[in-house]
């Protein structure tokens, strides 16, 4: 277990600087350890160390790419590192999602865009175990002004019936392990062929994109290994000026 945490030493505001905090700077990796020993903790706690870091003028968006991103991955080092076993680490990872989704009306409302009228769904890979950084994407691209339908397939067929549910502008894959690469290389060009926009954009992120992005070649879909915003801003910049949805 973490230093701080075996001592039983307080988490909270003070310990980020609280309100002797003068001037907004970057979170550094001191901070986002100290949110992973909030999350060890409790909820309270790590609600209380994001109200602090937006006490500082942290935006929510600074706080989801700079604290809560490197906070998840800083949690599966530890666990990797066998520092955490894996019902601490579950549990943590749970209060670190469900700061997503304490926070997710004041995130949407912080820098809202009128809707552009596409539609995305975004899928993790069948079975998958996590599903926070999906939904964190999701969390943009909803504030970006799309409509965005999230899914967590258990199953290959769950994930087929996901993506034939509807009529959607864009597919989005996040590929945390390799276990369904040869699965999607076969299965996502059928899906894109009998799919009812013939312009379907499709893109692969997750671990996999980041880690290995050469295991995702074989897949006939882009790869972008970007963070939240930048993905948004990759997506948008493929989508043609003007476009109809069929009825």
């Amino acid at each position: 277990m973490p230093e701080a945490l075996r001592r039983g030493a307080p988490v909270g505001p003070r310990l980020v600087g609280g309100t002797s905090f003068t001037g907004k700077s970057a979170l550094d990796t001191a901070q986002v350890q100290i949110l992973a020993q909030a999350c060890l903790q409790g909820l309270d706690a790590a609600r209380q160390v994001v109200f602090g870091w937006q006490r500082q003028g942290q935006s929510l968006e600074d706080i989801y790419i700079q604290g809560i991103t490197p906070c998840a991955r800083l949690l599966g080092e530890w666990w990797s590192a066998d520092r955490l076993d894996f019902a601490m680490t579950t549990i943590a990872s749970t209060h670190l999602q469900q700061l997503l989704h304490d926070f997710s009306a004041e995130f949407l409302q912080e820098a809202p865009q009128a809707r552009n009228g596409w539609s995305l769904l975004l899928l993790t890979e069948p079975g998958a175990q996590h599903s926070m950084g999906l939904f964190m994407l999701s969390e943009f691209f909803k504030r970006a002004g799309w409509m965005v339908t999230l899914g967590v397939p258990q199953d290959v067929a769950e994930f087929k019936r996901l993506f034939q549910s509807d009529w959607f502008d864009a597919v989005g894959i996040s590929v945390s392990t390799d276990r369904h690469l040869d699965t999607l290389a076969n299965l996502l060009p059928q899906l894109k062929a009998g799919a009812d926009n013939l312009s379907l954009r499709l893109f692969l992120g997750g671990a996999m994109a980041l880690r290995e992005p050469a295991c995702l070649k074989g897949i006939a879909a882009q790869v972008v290994a970007e963070d939240a915003p930048a993905t948004v801003a990759w997506v948008q910049q493929c989508m043609p000026l003007g476009h109809t949805r069929a009825s």
